[in-house]
């Protein structure tokens, strides 16, 4: 599933909301297991800090900015995203 646009919030324009990095009071943190993503794109709708970046045949998840709410890993219906502790 290819997305042609980025987000876009219906309250208009989300400037700089979601490039607020997360410092270090993160304490668990997204794994993507590539083989069993079905790239159905839900983390990416419902990452709720715009973490989550679609590449060519996969989905990342930028750590700068991931707050570790685990959405992702709840919402993946293949079961593809665990949350780990961070090291």
């Amino acid at each position: 599933m290819r997305f042609k646009l980025k987000y876009e919030a219906p309250f208009g324009d989300v400037g700089d909301l979601f490039s607020v990095p997360t410092g270090k009071w993160r304490h668990k943190r997204p794994v993507i297991k590539a083989r069993k993503c079905s790239q159905c794109g839900w983390c990416y709708l419902y990452c709720p800090g715009g973490s989550i970046n679609e590449e060519e045949a996969l989905f990342t998840v930028d750590l700068e900015h991931c707050k570790g709410c685990g959405t992702c890993a709840a919402i993946c219906p293949a079961n593809a995203i665990i949350m780990i502790e961070e090291a």
